[in-house]
């Protein structure tokens, strides 16, 4: 289900109207996950319903800056033209920590050619366009992701080593806490207003865990539809990041950001579904498992290398990716299958 499943144009219009909605930011995720967009008047908004912004946004560097290769050269740089955004009225939702009396609001955009095809390379179309791969099979892929980050305590100086937040005994963790409640309680005032500003938006988490690392968590998502779960996922890490600051702290979900402590992952259970009778096609009546299933992990064990680009995008990914550190650092599979 979407956040707003099934909300149309005039939906969106009568949401807007209800919540008494100003401003808006009109957003764009791009291929590491910034939020890339403007922020408009409602009533600019509303009167011109799409706005323009430039193709090279979807390509930055995590720094903003324009790679340097011949690939982005030529599909982009050439000529850098005007995308058409039009918003997606399934994904607007309040911002829980617009200061008042501002009443903000937020919408994903899905990014279009000049002559109404959706821009091909842009993150959202991309997962589309896999999603209708899989239709015209019959099925329908289901995901649930993980995030694991840490807390850590506010520092301007890049060249200083990061620590771990001051909780609410006022010290902060010295050691690993793996599942303790105890060390997840440090930061209840934090986690509340997360919880909150997650209801406010519809983003349906499940479950928070505290980590091996000092100040690492992981938030759980619900089972759903991948585009759903990639546009939660995109909300929810504004999200931390703005509680974060609100309670003095930064949030970080860099692979590696501490050299002493474990690294961070998005873990992404998956399974696909016969659309018509929605069973779980990796499944044997028996529970044990499908010979689709072992074509599918077949499939992940062929492909994945070349996909590295994607999983593990930047250097710090890489500094994750060392033996004994609970990394994948192989494409082996171990199936432990019931008697």
């Amino acid at each position: 289900m979407a956040l707003r499943a099934d909300f149309t144009q005039s939906d969106l219009e009568r949401f807007l109207d209800e919540n008494r909605v100003d401003e808006i930011e009109c957003l764009v995720p791009d291929l590491t996950g910034v939020a890339r967009g403007k922020i408009l008047p409602r009533t600019k908004f509303t009167t011109e319903r799409g706005m323009r912004l430039a193709e090279s946004v979807l390509a930055m560097t995590v720094t903003g800056e324009a790679p340097d290769s011949d690939e982005y050269d030529a599909i982009i740089s050439a000529n850098d033209y005007d995308m058409e955004l039009l918003a997606d009225p399934t994904t607007v939702c309040m911002v829980p920590w617009a200061l008042e009396p501002s009443r903000t609001a937020q919408i994903i955009h899905d990014c279009y050619f000049a002559d109404g095809r959706l821009v091909d390379f842009a993150p959202r179309s991309v997962l589309r366009r896999v999603r209708e791969l899989y239709a015209q099979e019959g099925l329908a892929p289901v995901v649930a992701p993980e995030l694991e980050f840490y807390l850590i305590a506010q520092n301007t100086d890049p060249d200083f080593p990061l620590s771990p937040p001051i909780g609410r005994s006022g010290r902060s963790e010295t050691s690993r806490q793996h599942y303790s409640i105890d060390a997840v309680n440090e930061f209840d005032p934090l986690f509340e207003d997360i919880y909150k500003w997650c209801e406010t938006m519809g983003l349906e988490v499940d479950t928070l865990i505290h980590e091996i690392g000092a100040g690492q968590m992981e938030i759980n998502f619900l089972h759903g539809d991948p585009l759903d779960l990639a546009d939660r996922v995109f909300y929810f890490k504004r999200t931390l990041r703005e509680a974060a600051l609100r309670h003095k702290m930064y949030a970080t979900f860099m692979a590696k950001p501490m050299a002493n402590e474990p690294g961070s992952a998005m873990h992404i259970h998956q399974s696909v579904v016969d659309r018509k009778t929605g069973r779980n096609i990796f499944s044997n009546a028996d529970g044990s498992a499908a010979e689709a299933f072992r074509h599918y992990i077949g499939g992940l064990q062929k492909y994945l290398p070349a996909a590295m680009a994607f999983l593990a995008p930047y250097v710090n990914s890489y500094r994750r990716l060392v033996r004994h550190s609970a990394a994948p650092i192989n494409i082996r599979f171990i199936m432990v299958v019931p008697p």
